[in-house]
Protein backbone atom coordinates (compact mmCIF):
# COMPACT_ATOMS: atom_id res chain seq x y z
CA UNK A 1 0.00 0.00 0.00
CA UNK A 2 1.07 3.50 -0.98
CA UNK A 3 0.03 5.85 1.14
CA UNK A 4 -0.05 10.30 1.53
CA UNK A 5 -0.61 11.91 4.76
CA UNK A 6 -1.45 15.49 4.33
CA UNK A 7 0.22 17.59 7.19
CA UNK A 8 3.80 17.28 9.51
CA UNK A 9 1.92 18.02 12.39
CA UNK A 10 1.24 16.28 15.76
CA UNK A 11 -1.77 14.24 14.27
CA UNK A 12 0.11 13.67 10.56
CA UNK A 13 2.94 12.64 12.25
CA UNK A 14 0.99 10.35 14.48
CA UNK A 15 -0.83 8.70 11.77
CA UNK A 16 2.16 8.09 9.35
CA UNK A 17 4.10 6.34 12.36
CA UNK A 18 0.96 4.00 13.40
CA UNK A 19 1.18 3.99 9.36
CA UNK A 20 5.29 2.82 9.42
CA UNK A 21 3.99 -0.16 11.80
CA UNK A 22 2.28 -2.24 8.66
CA UNK A 23 4.51 -3.68 6.61
CA UNK A 24 1.72 -4.02 4.11
CA UNK A 25 2.57 -0.28 3.89
CA UNK A 26 5.20 -0.05 1.41
CA UNK A 27 5.51 4.10 0.84
CA UNK A 28 4.46 6.90 3.21
CA UNK A 29 4.78 10.34 2.08
CA UNK A 30 4.38 12.71 4.74
CA UNK A 31 3.84 16.24 3.03
CA UNK A 32 3.81 19.78 4.53
CA UNK A 33 4.62 22.97 3.09
CA UNK A 34 8.02 22.97 5.47
CA UNK A 35 9.00 19.21 6.08
CA UNK A 36 12.67 20.02 7.45
CA UNK A 37 11.91 18.92 10.96
CA UNK A 38 10.54 15.02 12.25
CA UNK A 39 9.60 14.53 15.26
CA UNK A 40 12.19 12.21 16.79
CA UNK A 41 9.60 8.83 16.96
CA UNK A 42 9.81 9.29 12.94
CA UNK A 43 13.39 10.09 12.52
CA UNK A 44 14.68 6.22 12.32
CA UNK A 45 12.07 5.99 9.23
CA UNK A 46 12.84 8.97 7.17
CA UNK A 47 14.39 7.70 3.66
CA UNK A 48 13.15 4.30 3.87
CA UNK A 49 9.80 3.84 3.37
CA UNK A 50 8.70 7.66 4.98
CA UNK A 51 9.56 10.38 2.06
CA UNK A 52 9.19 13.65 3.58
CA UNK A 53 7.52 15.81 0.74
CA UNK A 54 7.53 19.48 0.48
CA UNK A 55 4.24 19.89 -0.70
CA UNK A 56 1.72 23.22 -0.88
CA UNK A 57 -1.74 21.63 -1.04
CA UNK A 58 -2.85 24.74 -3.22
CA UNK A 59 -0.69 23.70 -5.72
CA UNK A 60 -3.36 21.37 -7.60
CA UNK A 61 -0.87 20.19 -10.19
CA UNK A 62 1.50 19.14 -7.68
CA UNK A 63 -1.49 17.71 -5.38
CA UNK A 64 -2.91 15.53 -8.04
CA UNK A 65 0.50 14.37 -9.06
CA UNK A 66 1.44 12.44 -5.25
CA UNK A 67 -2.43 12.19 -5.25
CA UNK A 68 -2.44 9.69 -8.24
CA UNK A 69 0.72 7.40 -7.22
CA UNK A 70 -1.52 6.78 -3.76
CA UNK A 71 -3.34 4.36 -2.42
CA UNK A 72 -5.52 6.13 0.34
CA UNK A 73 -4.72 10.10 1.43
CA UNK A 74 -5.38 11.34 4.44
CA UNK A 75 -5.51 14.86 5.75
CA UNK A 76 -4.25 15.93 8.75
CA UNK A 77 -4.65 19.70 7.84
CA UNK A 78 -7.10 22.37 8.90
CA UNK A 79 -10.75 21.33 8.02
CA UNK A 80 -11.32 24.66 5.73
CA UNK A 81 -8.72 22.65 2.56
CA UNK A 82 -11.26 19.04 3.13
CA UNK A 83 -13.84 19.89 0.67
CA UNK A 84 -11.01 20.77 -2.11
CA UNK A 85 -8.57 17.73 -1.12
CA UNK A 86 -11.11 15.45 -1.01
CA UNK A 87 -12.66 17.07 -4.81
CA UNK A 88 -8.61 16.46 -6.07
CA UNK A 89 -8.69 13.04 -4.38
CA UNK A 90 -11.62 12.04 -6.42
CA UNK A 91 -10.30 12.96 -10.17
CA UNK A 92 -6.86 11.27 -8.96
CA UNK A 93 -8.88 7.78 -8.32
CA UNK A 94 -7.36 7.89 -4.63
CA UNK A 95 -9.31 6.71 -1.53
CA UNK A 96 -9.78 10.24 1.09
CA UNK A 97 -10.01 10.58 4.84
CA UNK A 98 -9.49 13.46 7.19
CA UNK A 99 -10.12 14.89 10.65
CA UNK A 100 -12.88 16.98 9.55
CA UNK A 101 -14.88 18.64 12.61
CA UNK A 102 -16.92 21.10 10.46
CA UNK A 103 -20.30 19.32 9.62
CA UNK A 104 -21.29 22.03 6.84
CA UNK A 105 -18.35 20.75 4.58
CA UNK A 106 -18.62 17.61 5.57
CA UNK A 107 -22.14 17.89 3.60
CA UNK A 108 -20.25 19.35 0.81
CA UNK A 109 -18.24 16.66 0.80
CA UNK A 110 -21.18 14.18 0.58
CA UNK A 111 -22.10 15.67 -2.40
CA UNK A 112 -18.88 13.96 -4.03
CA UNK A 113 -21.07 10.45 -3.75
CA UNK A 114 -21.73 10.54 -6.72
CA UNK A 115 -18.21 11.01 -8.79
CA UNK A 116 -16.47 8.92 -6.14
CA UNK A 117 -18.71 6.02 -7.04
CA UNK A 118 -17.90 6.09 -10.74
CA UNK A 119 -14.15 6.51 -10.02
CA UNK A 120 -14.38 3.74 -7.08
CA UNK A 121 -13.26 5.09 -4.16
CA UNK A 122 -14.41 6.03 -0.62
CA UNK A 123 -14.42 9.41 0.88
CA UNK A 124 -14.46 9.30 4.21
CA UNK A 125 -14.54 13.19 6.38
CA UNK A 126 -14.28 13.18 10.44
CA UNK A 127 -11.94 10.21 11.09
CA UNK A 128 -10.21 11.52 14.09
CA UNK A 129 -11.63 11.08 17.59
CA UNK A 130 -14.36 13.77 17.90
CA UNK A 131 -15.75 13.46 15.09
CA UNK A 132 -14.33 9.84 14.48
CA UNK A 133 -13.99 7.31 16.97
CA UNK A 134 -17.06 8.51 19.40
CA UNK A 135 -19.20 8.53 16.06
CA UNK A 136 -18.34 4.83 15.48
CA UNK A 137 -18.52 4.14 18.93
CA UNK A 138 -22.42 5.59 18.82
CA UNK A 139 -23.52 3.66 16.14
CA UNK A 140 -22.10 0.68 17.46
CA UNK A 141 -24.43 0.93 20.61
CA UNK A 142 -27.19 2.38 18.51
CA UNK A 143 -27.14 -0.90 16.39
CA UNK A 144 -27.28 -3.36 19.54
CA UNK A 145 -30.47 -1.95 20.72
CA UNK A 146 -34.15 -1.88 19.14
CA UNK A 147 -34.93 1.73 20.05
CA UNK A 148 -32.60 4.23 21.33
CA UNK A 149 -34.28 7.27 23.92
CA UNK A 150 -30.93 9.10 24.25
CA UNK A 151 -27.09 9.13 23.18
CA UNK A 152 -24.97 11.20 25.35
CA UNK A 153 -21.08 11.42 24.39
CA UNK A 154 -18.20 13.21 26.28
CA UNK A 155 -14.71 13.83 25.44
CA UNK A 156 -11.15 15.20 26.29
CA UNK A 157 -8.00 15.93 26.11
CA UNK A 158 -6.82 16.70 29.48
CA UNK A 159 -3.31 17.32 31.15
CA UNK A 160 -2.64 14.75 33.52
CA UNK A 161 -1.00 17.12 36.09
CA UNK A 162 -3.28 20.12 35.59
CA UNK A 163 -2.46 23.81 36.41
CA UNK A 164 -3.87 26.78 36.96
CA UNK A 165 -5.86 29.04 36.08
CA UNK A 166 -7.81 26.85 32.87
CA UNK A 167 -6.16 23.24 34.04
CA UNK A 168 -5.25 22.97 30.16
CA UNK A 169 -2.51 21.82 27.99
CA UNK A 170 -2.67 22.56 23.99
CA UNK A 171 -2.72 19.05 22.75
CA UNK A 172 -3.51 20.28 19.18
CA UNK A 173 -4.34 23.63 17.28
CA UNK A 174 -5.72 26.19 20.29
CA UNK A 175 -7.23 28.32 16.99
CA UNK A 176 -9.26 24.58 16.49
CA UNK A 177 -10.49 24.48 20.05
CA UNK A 178 -11.49 28.41 20.06
CA UNK A 179 -13.81 27.14 16.92
CA UNK A 180 -15.06 25.06 19.11
CA UNK A 181 -15.95 27.47 22.12
CA UNK A 182 -17.42 29.87 20.03
CA UNK A 183 -19.58 28.10 17.33
CA UNK A 184 -23.10 26.71 17.92
CA UNK A 185 -23.47 22.81 18.11
CA UNK A 186 -26.23 21.21 17.02
CA UNK A 187 -28.01 18.61 19.09
CA UNK A 188 -31.12 16.42 19.82
CA UNK A 189 -33.85 17.49 22.08
CA UNK A 190 -37.35 16.13 21.87
CA UNK A 191 -36.56 14.51 18.70
CA UNK A 192 -35.76 17.51 17.09
CA UNK A 193 -32.62 19.55 15.99
CA UNK A 194 -31.23 22.48 17.47
CA UNK A 195 -28.84 24.58 18.02
CA UNK A 196 -26.56 24.82 21.53
CA UNK A 197 -24.24 27.45 22.31
CA UNK A 198 -20.53 26.47 23.54
CA UNK A 199 -19.77 25.82 27.19
CA UNK A 200 -23.76 25.97 28.41
CA UNK A 201 -25.23 22.83 30.05
CA UNK A 202 -22.19 22.01 32.25
CA UNK A 203 -22.68 19.28 34.11
CA UNK A 204 -20.26 16.57 36.70
CA UNK A 205 -18.83 13.31 35.05
CA UNK A 206 -16.97 11.11 37.19
CA UNK A 207 -14.08 8.85 35.75
CA UNK A 208 -12.32 6.11 37.96
CA UNK A 209 -9.36 7.67 39.77
CA UNK A 210 -6.86 9.12 39.07
CA UNK A 211 -8.66 11.03 36.59
CA UNK A 212 -11.71 11.44 38.86
CA UNK A 213 -14.46 14.78 38.71
CA UNK A 214 -14.55 16.50 35.18
CA UNK A 215 -17.63 19.18 33.87
CA UNK A 216 -18.91 18.64 30.53
CA UNK A 217 -20.27 21.34 28.58
CA UNK A 218 -21.69 21.99 24.68
CA UNK A 219 -19.13 22.37 21.64
CA UNK A 220 -19.85 21.75 18.50
CA UNK A 221 -18.80 19.16 16.29
CA UNK A 222 -18.65 16.10 17.58
CA UNK A 223 -21.81 14.55 16.60
CA UNK A 224 -20.98 15.45 13.17
CA UNK A 225 -23.79 14.85 10.65
CA UNK A 226 -25.67 12.40 13.30
CA UNK A 227 -27.45 14.63 14.57
CA UNK A 228 -29.39 15.31 11.07
CA UNK A 229 -29.35 11.53 10.51
CA UNK A 230 -31.41 10.63 13.12
CA UNK A 231 -33.68 13.81 13.89
CA UNK A 232 -37.17 12.38 14.60
CA UNK A 233 -35.93 9.21 14.91
CA UNK A 234 -33.84 9.40 18.55
CA UNK A 235 -35.01 11.93 21.04
CA UNK A 236 -32.03 12.94 22.68
CA UNK A 237 -28.86 12.96 21.18
CA UNK A 238 -25.80 15.74 22.43
CA UNK A 239 -21.82 15.85 22.41
CA UNK A 240 -20.11 17.42 25.06
CA UNK A 241 -16.34 18.19 25.85
CA UNK A 242 -14.52 17.12 29.21
CA UNK A 243 -12.50 19.68 31.33
CA UNK A 244 -11.67 20.10 34.60
CA UNK A 245 -13.95 21.85 36.95
CA UNK A 246 -13.70 25.53 36.70
CA UNK A 247 -12.47 25.95 32.83
CA UNK A 248 -15.77 26.73 31.27
CA UNK A 249 -16.35 29.51 33.63
CA UNK A 250 -13.37 31.05 32.60
CA UNK A 251 -13.72 30.20 29.07
CA UNK A 252 -17.07 31.99 29.03
CA UNK A 253 -15.72 34.83 30.84
CA UNK A 254 -12.60 35.59 28.11
CA UNK A 255 -15.46 35.05 25.53
CA UNK A 256 -18.16 37.49 26.66
CA UNK A 257 -15.11 39.77 27.16
CA UNK A 258 -15.02 39.92 23.67
CA UNK A 259 -11.42 38.41 23.80
CA UNK A 260 -12.18 35.94 20.98
CA UNK A 261 -13.40 37.70 18.63
CA UNK A 262 -12.41 38.03 14.88
CA UNK A 263 -14.15 41.72 14.32
CA UNK A 264 -10.51 43.77 14.50
CA UNK A 265 -10.57 46.36 16.88
CA UNK A 266 -8.42 49.35 17.44
CA UNK A 267 -6.10 49.81 19.72
CA UNK A 268 -3.97 52.79 19.66
CA UNK A 269 -4.54 53.25 16.33
CA UNK A 270 -3.47 49.48 15.11
CA UNK A 271 -6.08 46.99 13.82
CA UNK A 272 -5.48 44.06 16.05
CA UNK A 273 -8.03 40.93 15.76
CA UNK A 274 -8.93 40.34 19.53
CA UNK A 275 -8.68 35.87 19.09
CA UNK A 276 -5.06 36.93 17.12
CA UNK A 277 -3.70 38.67 20.29
CA UNK A 278 -5.68 35.88 22.63
CA UNK A 279 -4.08 33.13 20.60
CA UNK A 280 -0.88 34.55 20.92
CA UNK A 281 -0.89 35.59 24.40
CA UNK A 282 -1.92 32.08 25.67
CA UNK A 283 0.01 29.83 23.36
CA UNK A 284 2.94 29.86 24.69
CA UNK A 285 1.50 29.49 28.52
CA UNK A 286 -0.55 26.74 27.53
CA UNK A 287 2.37 24.85 25.30
CA UNK A 288 3.85 21.97 28.01
CA UNK A 289 6.90 20.52 26.44
CA UNK A 290 7.44 18.03 28.76
CA UNK A 291 3.58 18.13 30.04
CA UNK A 292 2.01 14.71 29.99
CA UNK A 293 -1.92 14.00 28.66
CA UNK A 294 -4.49 12.02 28.90
CA UNK A 295 -7.50 11.45 26.75
CA UNK A 296 -11.26 10.69 28.63
CA UNK A 297 -14.30 9.41 26.56
CA UNK A 298 -17.76 7.90 27.68
CA UNK A 299 -20.25 7.55 25.31
CA UNK A 300 -23.85 5.84 26.68
CA UNK A 301 -26.74 4.92 24.95
CA UNK A 302 -29.63 4.68 26.38
CA UNK A 303 -32.85 2.70 25.01
CA UNK A 304 -34.79 -0.87 25.13
CA UNK A 305 -33.37 -4.38 24.03
CA UNK A 306 -36.22 -7.41 23.89
CA UNK A 307 -38.70 -5.25 25.73
CA UNK A 308 -36.39 -4.40 28.83
CA UNK A 309 -34.32 -0.96 29.81
CA UNK A 310 -30.82 -1.37 28.69
CA UNK A 311 -27.80 0.63 28.75
CA UNK A 312 -24.76 0.15 26.16
CA UNK A 313 -21.42 2.24 26.19
CA UNK A 314 -18.16 2.58 26.30
CA UNK A 315 -15.28 4.39 28.03
CA UNK A 316 -11.74 4.96 27.35
CA UNK A 317 -8.45 6.31 29.67
CA UNK A 318 -5.57 6.78 27.36
CA UNK A 319 -2.32 8.52 28.11
CA UNK A 320 1.11 9.79 27.18
CA UNK A 321 2.80 7.28 25.53
CA UNK A 322 6.51 8.02 27.38
CA UNK A 323 8.94 5.22 25.38
CA UNK A 324 8.05 7.06 22.14
CA UNK A 325 6.94 10.58 23.13
CA UNK A 326 3.16 10.25 21.43
CA UNK A 327 0.65 11.96 23.45
CA UNK A 328 -2.49 10.56 24.13
CA UNK A 329 -4.57 12.81 21.31
CA UNK A 330 -1.86 12.11 19.09
CA UNK A 331 -2.50 8.20 19.59
CA UNK A 332 -6.31 8.41 19.56
CA UNK A 333 -6.95 10.82 16.79
CA UNK A 334 -3.85 10.06 14.40
CA UNK A 335 -4.10 6.64 15.01
CA UNK A 336 -7.77 6.83 14.10
CA UNK A 337 -6.91 8.48 10.78
CA UNK A 338 -4.37 5.94 10.38
CA UNK A 339 -6.45 3.17 10.72
CA UNK A 340 -9.30 4.52 8.60
CA UNK A 341 -7.28 4.75 5.46
CA UNK A 342 -5.74 1.43 5.69
CA UNK A 343 -9.79 -0.22 5.73
CA UNK A 344 -9.71 2.11 2.74
CA UNK A 345 -6.98 0.97 0.87
CA UNK A 346 -7.37 -2.94 1.59
CA UNK A 347 -11.33 -1.99 0.27
CA UNK A 348 -12.55 -3.44 3.90
CA UNK A 349 -15.08 -0.20 3.34
CA UNK A 350 -17.07 -0.37 0.70
CA UNK A 351 -18.72 -0.05 -1.86
CA UNK A 352 -17.19 3.29 -3.47
CA UNK A 353 -18.59 6.54 -1.95
CA UNK A 354 -18.75 9.29 0.63
CA UNK A 355 -19.29 8.15 4.28
CA UNK A 356 -19.02 9.65 7.70
CA UNK A 357 -17.10 6.90 10.31
CA UNK A 358 -20.24 6.00 12.10
CA UNK A 359 -21.79 5.01 8.02
CA UNK A 360 -19.44 2.82 7.02
CA UNK A 361 -15.99 1.84 9.67
CA UNK A 362 -16.95 -1.66 11.10
CA UNK A 363 -16.92 -1.29 14.64
CA UNK A 364 -16.08 -4.32 15.80
CA UNK A 365 -12.84 -4.29 13.26
CA UNK A 366 -12.13 -0.97 14.32
CA UNK A 367 -12.56 -1.44 18.60
CA UNK A 368 -9.86 -4.27 17.47
CA UNK A 369 -7.52 -2.27 15.41
CA UNK A 370 -6.93 0.48 18.35
CA UNK A 371 -6.39 -2.52 20.64
CA UNK A 372 -3.77 -3.71 18.84
CA UNK A 373 -2.29 -0.22 19.40
CA UNK A 374 -3.22 0.02 23.35
CA UNK A 375 -5.81 1.98 22.75
CA UNK A 376 -8.51 -0.12 24.78
CA UNK A 377 -11.98 0.69 24.71
CA UNK A 378 -14.45 -0.67 27.29
CA UNK A 379 -17.47 -1.80 27.50
CA UNK A 380 -19.93 -0.44 30.24
CA UNK A 381 -23.83 -0.61 30.42
CA UNK A 382 -26.15 -2.67 32.18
Amino acid sequence: MRMLVLGAGLQGSACAYDLLQNPEVTEVRLADVRIDHLPPFLAPYSGKRLIPTPLDVRDREALGAVMRESDSVMSAIPYYFNLQLAEQAVQSRANFCDLGGNTEIVFQQKELDAAAKTQNVTVVPDCGLAPGMVNILAQHGINQLDSVSSLRIYVGGLPQNPEPPLGYQIVYSLEGVLDYYTTLSWIVRDGKRVQMKALSERERVDFPKPVGELEAFHTAGGLSTMAFRYEGKIPSMEYKTLRYPGHAEIMQAIRELGLLELAPVDVKGIKVVPRDLFVAAATPRLTKPHGKDLVALRVSVEGEKGGAKKTVGFELIDRYDEERGISAMMRTTGYSLSITGQMQARKEIAPAGVYTPDECVPPEQYIGELAKRGVLIRSIGS
